[in-house]
């Protein structure tokens, strides 16, 4: 199996960037204020936004894409916790971030932004019980991947108006049509679009060639199961 390699200048923050986008868009309640001027309305029937500064942002997993997107979060002067199974407070505290146990974060946290990998073992990490900790109207944001977060509990907190989601990805894909969040008012949604962007493509897609073509000729290249 041959691979592309990571994108280009800037790609590889890219899904950061869009968690950062959402989590802003959420709390302003922009797609909605974008939806009432398009449908030639102005402030009436916006929903009243909410500032960032001095809001708790809880991570859940500090990797590369968490450690970015605590940094946002302190530019935005929020206050950062973090949690993820093998996180110690040395990785945390280098990353801007205060290491707090999973049932503080949920509770504590204004917002959360998920950046794991799916493993049998992240699969409904964030569970029912997860949710319900939630503060009302506190934000959670999904740029990684849809089977983190139990979905029947988090369209149920949504529906209900406990809590407002910001999600790239989703259990099915693409998102049925008839899910019951594409109609939710308190969700912001957009279609997986995590680290696609110029410059990722831009790299992407010759490597794409360049791998069909050396295949081809019997000398493959960027090779990740060699043996």
């Amino acid at each position: 199996m041959c691979n592309t390699a990571g994108g280009g200048t800037g790609a590889p923050f890219a899904t950061a960037e869009l968690a950062l986008g959402l989590l802003i868009a959420a709390a302003r309640a922009i797609p909605a204020a974008d939806a009432t001027m398009r449908a030639g309305g102005f402030q009436r029937g916006v929903p009243v936004g909410l500032s960032l500064a001095g809001k708790t942002l809880g991570i859940v997993g500090l990797g590369r894409l968490g450690t970015r997107m605590a940094r946002y979060g302190a530019a935005l002067e929020m206050k950062v916790i973090a949690w993820s199974p093998n996180l110690t407070e040395a990785r945390a505290r280098d990353a801007g971030a205060r290491l707090v146990g999973k049932s503080d974060l949920m509770g504590e946290s204004d917002a959360i932004s998920l950046h794991m990998v799916l493993s049998p073992r992240s699969r409904g990490i964030i569970g029912a019980d997860d949710i319900g900790r939630m503060k009302k109207g506190a934000i959670l944001i999904n740029t990684s991947r849809g089977p983190l977060v139990d979905e029947r509990a988090l369209v149920a907190a949504v529906r209900a108006g406990k809590i407002i989601a910001a999600l790239d990805v989703y259990d099915k894909e693409p998102l049925p049509l008839d899910h019951p969040l594409r109609v939710c008012r308190n969700a912001v949604l957009t279609p997986h679009l995590g680290y696609g962007v110029e410059e990722t493509w831009r790299d992407f897609y010759p490597r794409s060639i360049e791998n069909a073509l050396a295949f081809l000729d019997g000398a493959p290249i960027r090779v990740l199961n060699a043996s």
